[in-house]
Order: structure tokens, then sequence, then C-alpha cells
């Protein structure tokens, strides 16, 4: 295969586990672009908490590319939409109502901001507001403005809350959204139609590149149909054995500079 697109997951991939962008993965991937490949980031993360990495990386541009919320939203990185997939306001209230039957905390995120009605705000929402720049506004759904795509809502809390919470969740909500326990303190709700596969395969399409010649590098559950879905499927040393199984290749952990190497064997000497 020849590779012409290579999307790469931020948190636990991309970035070391200090949350650090390594300088070995920023040559290889300033190598991918100079030889003419495109490297397009992945994240449940809105445009606004992966901006920072972009820049690092000379990836701002009419022409660069970044999916974004899980997939909800694909966008160039200068943060104009190409592909958007929301929750319409009977189904945020559907989930309100749900959350509102238990003690479990709850936020809503648009491109724009993170919407909550909790007071105080989970501190795991405030942590989530830091880390992907996006400011708090408590607001009811209902009170959303209606120009702003409401992308993702997130179940969010203490673990033991969030995972007798997921025990609890309806077969038919499931089968309704796309729900995909991200982290052990969020469960996220998005769009059925939403997920990282579905949106590069969007965009490898608008860009007329062939699936086969698309490589994924992931390490968590929600990339798995996504490294599935690319003709080379990259699971990180650190993902779990589940991730790793199902990947075509294993590099190695995002503390040994897995993206580079990955980068370097996969597609620069193919």
């Amino acid at each position: 295969m020849t590779v012409k697109l290579i999307a790469i997951d931020i948190d636990g991939t991309l970035l070391t586990p200090n949350n650090k962008l390594a300088l070995s993965t920023i040559d290889a991937i300033k190598a991918a672009t100079a030889s003419g490949i495109k490297v397009v980031l992945c994240s449940g993360r809105p445009l606004a908490g992966v901006r920072p990495y972009l820049e690092m990386l000379d990836l701002i541009g009419d022409d660069q590319y970044v999916i974004a919320h899980n997939g909800a939203a694909v966008q160039t990185t200068n943060g104009q939409a190409l592909i958007t997939h929301s929750l319409s306001l009977n189904d945020t209230q559907r989930l309100v109502d749900l959350a509102d039957q238990t003690p479990i905390h709850y936020h809503m995120i648009t491109p724009q901001a993170i919407y909550t009605p909790n007071r105080p705000a989970s501190a795991y929402s405030i942590r989530e507001s830091h880390l992907v720049n996006l400011p708090i506004k408590y607001l009811p759904a209902t009170e959303i403005p209606q120009d702003e795509a409401l992308l993702t809502f997130v179940f969010i809390d203490e673990t033991d809350l969030v995972t007798q919470f997921d025990a609890t969740i309806p077969p038919a909500l499931r089968q309704q959204f796309y729900v995909v326990h991200t982290d052990e303190h969020f469960i996220e709700v998005l769009n059925r139609h939403v997920s990282k596969a579905n949106a590069l395969q969007e965009l490898a399409q608008q860009l007329h590149i062939d699936d086969s010649d698309v490589m994924a590098i992931g390490d968590g559950p929600n990339d798995l149909p996504m490294l599935r879905a690319a003709g080379l499927g990259v699971a990180m040393g650190n993902a779990d054995a589940t991730v790793q199984a199902a990947a075509d290749a294993v590099t190695d952990s995002n503390a040994n500079d897995g993206v580079a190497n990955a980068i370097l064997t996969y597609a620069l000497t193919l």
C-alpha cells in the first residue's frame, strides 16, 4: 500500500503520558506532510482543544483537516465545517430526562462552549473546560443558542457512579445513539451516525483517497472502528489487549515514540 492519509488519535496516542508532543513525533509528522501525506488528527476534543497541537505540527490551513468530537465534526483546521452530525433538541431532552433520574452530572458540548445546568459543575467538567479550551456556560439544553450545533452529550462524574449509570442505560438508547465510554469519568453520547471510522471514510472520499491508502493510529476502544476501517490500523503499545488484537500492527507506546516509529516504519518506507 501507499499511505496517502494518516489519521492519528490524540490522547494516549499522539501525546506522551504527560500530555506533551515529543520532538520525534513532530519531526515524523512534518516529514510525512513534506512527502505529500495528509495527516489528520482525530479526537473526542473540539477543534479548540486540538488547535495547539495543529499549530505545533504546522497543520493549519484550508487544505488541512481535523476530525473532532469523536467524528461528529469534520473541519478544515481553519474552522470551516465540512461534515456535521449533531444531536437534535428532542434527542438532547431524552438524555437530560435520563440523567435527571440519577445524581449523575452531565454537560453538553458545542464548538463554542460546554453547557451544563449543574451548579456547581462537576470537577471533571471544569477540568475538561481547561483541557479543550472551551468556556463553561450554565444553561439548560433548551437555552443553548440554536445556531450552535450540539455535538456531544456527556455523562460525567466519579468512576463508581459512572460505572453504575452505564449499566442502567437502556438498550434502546444505545441503538438510537452512539454511546461510548471514553474514560472512567465519561460516557459520551453522539448522533448514531457518528464514529471516527465514518468520519475518516467520509473525509477520505472527499479527498479522493481510497480506504486502502489510509493508515490509522490509536489506543482506545473508540479508535477500534477507525483502525478496522483503515487500510492499515496501528495500535499503540499502551493500548489494551483488545485494541492490539484488532489492529494490523502494534507500534511502541506513547512514552516510547510510538507514533513516530509507526510513521517511519509503515508510511515513509512503503
